[in-house]
C-alpha cells in the first residue's frame, strides 16, 4: 500500500427530522427538506468541502452526485456521504440551522458511520479520531436527542490492520423507530484491492474529456462494468466519470436508492456500494452479490442497519435478526471466493441494530 493517496472510504451522515402534521397549504408537511433553498444546501456542502456535480429526483426523493460521493434528500431525511479529506461533520450545524430557520423542522435522530481509513493521518479534525467525532456530534445535536450510543465494531481485535466500523447514533427515543417513514434498512459495502483489469474500466480514456461529457463517460463506465444490473434496469440511474479516473453513480426507484463510488488507483483501490429505502431485506442483501462481482475485490466489509419499525425478510413477514442477516450476507458474498473473517452486531437507540462482517479473498487450494 502506498503511503498516501486519495481516501476512498466514506464518512456517512443521516439526519431524520419530524415533519409538521400540517401547515397552511400542506406544502412543508409533504415536501419537508426537499424545500431547502439551494443556497442552504450549498452552505452545508461548502462546510463539508464538497460540491454538487449532478442532480436528479423522483416523486420520493432528490439525489445529488457530489465532487466527493453523494447526497440524498427525502422530505424528512437527509443522507450525506463524502470521501477524501472532506469535513463531513462540519455540515451538521449548517443543516440543522437551515432546517429550523427555513422550514421549522426539528431533528429527531442522527446517525454517523464510517470504516477504517486507508490514510488516517491525512484526515482533518475531528475526523482523524473517532472519539473526537463523537464529541463533535454530542455538541452539535440538540439536547432533545437524549439517547446516545457509539461503538466500534468488532469491539475486540487481535490485529491493528483489521478493518473496523465506527457508528454513532443519537435519538429522541430509546425504543421506538425514528426513521421518519423512510428507509428502515440500509446496506453498506466497502471493497478494497479491486481486480486491476476491472478497475481500469474507471479511467477516462485520453481524448474522452474532449469528446464526451462526464455524464456520457460515466454512462459508458456503467455499461462496461455491468453496474447497470445491480439495481432494477427500470430505475432512474445516472453515472458520472471523473478525470483522470474515478466514478460515481446514483440510482432511484420509488423510495429506494443505490449509490456506487469507485477510486481505481493501484495501491489504494476502493469501491463502495450502498442501497436503502426498502423493507425488502432479502432483495437488498442479494444485490450485494452483483456489486461485489463487478469489482472482484480482495477484501470486503458489509454493514447492515435495520429496525425502526418493521424491517422484514420478504416472503416470511417477520422481523429479521442478526443471525439471519449474517447468514444472508455470507450467502451473497462467499460464493464469490471470499471467506468471512469477523462478524459483530450492536444495538442502538431508536430500535436500531447494526451488523458488520468482514471478508477476504480465499487463498487457492494447494491440492
Amino acid at each position: 500500500m502506498v503511503s498516501s493517496g486519495f481516501e476512498g472510504f466514506e464518512k456517512r451522515l443521516e439526519l431524520v427530522f419530524s415533519l409538521p402534521v400540517c401547515d397552511d397549504d400542506n406544502v412543508r408537511a409533504r415536501h419537508g427538506l426537499r424545500l431547502l433553498p439551494v443556497g442552504a444546501l450549498r452552505e452545508a456542502l461548502d462546510a463539508a468541502q464538497c460540491a454538487v456535480v449532478s442532480a436528479a429526483g423522483n416523486a420520493a426523493l432528490d439525489a445529488y452526485v457530489l465532487s466527493e460521493s453523494s447526497l440524498f434528500v427525502y422530505p424528512s431525511r437527509a443522507v450525506l456521504k463524502t470521501c477524501g479529506t472532506t469535513r463531513l461533520l462540519r455540515a451538521v450545524p449548517a443543516l440543522l440551522r437551515a432546517a429550523a430557520a427555513e422550514l421549522g423542522l426539528a431533528l429527531r435522530s442522527c446517525r454517523y458511520s464510517r470504516g477504517s481509513y486507508l490514510f488516517p493521518d491525512a484526515q482533518p479534525f475531528p475526523h482523524a479520531d473517532f472519539a473526537d467525532e463523537v464529541r463533535f456530534l454530542d455538541a452539535a445535536v440538540p439536547n432533545t436527542l437524549r439517547f446516545r450510543h457509539s461503538a466500534v465494531m468488532p469491539p475486540h481485535s487481535h490485529s491493528r490492520r483489521q478493518h473496523k466500523w465506527h457508528v454513532y447514533k443519537a435519538s429522541s427515543s430509546s425504543t421506538s423507530g425514528d426513521d421518519g417513514g423512510a428507509a428502515r434498512l440500509t446496506v453498506e459495502v466497502c471493497m478494497t484491492e479491486l481486480d486491476r483489469t476491472l478497475a481500469k474500466q474507471f479511467y477516462v480514456t485520453p481524448g474522452d474529456d474532449a469528446g464526451r461529457t462526464s455524464h456520457a463517460a460515466g454512462d459508458a463506465m456503467t455499461a462496461a462494468s455491468g453496474l447497470g444490473g445491480v439495481m432494477n434496469p427500470r430505475a432512474l440511474a445516472f453515472g458520472y466519470a471523473f478525470a483522470p479516473c474515478g466514478y460515481s453513480k446514483n440510482a432511484l426507484e420509488g423510495e429506494r436508492y443505490a449509490t456506487v463510488h469507485v477510486t481505481p488507483e493501484d495501491g489504494h483501490s476502493y469501491a463502495s456500494y450502498e442501497c436503502g429505502g426498502s423493507d425488502d431485506a432479502g432483495g437488498a442483501i442479494a444485490s450485494v452479490s452483483k456489486a461485489v462481482a463487478a469489482f472482484r475485490p480482495g477484501a470486503v466489509s458489509v454493514s447492515v442497519c435495520y429496525g425502526g419499525g418493521g424491517t422484514t425478510e420478504e416472503g416470511i413477514g417477520r422481523a429479521i435478526d442478526a443471525d439471519w442477516v449474517w447468514s444472508a450476507v455470507a450467502d451473497a458474498v462467499e460464493p464469490l471466493g471470499l471467506t468471512c473473517r469477523s462478524q459483530a452486531a450492536e444495538a442502538f437507540p431508536g430500535a436500531m441494530t447494526v451488523t458488520y462482517q468482514t471478508f477476504t479473498r480465499t487463498p487457492p487450494s494447494s491440492t
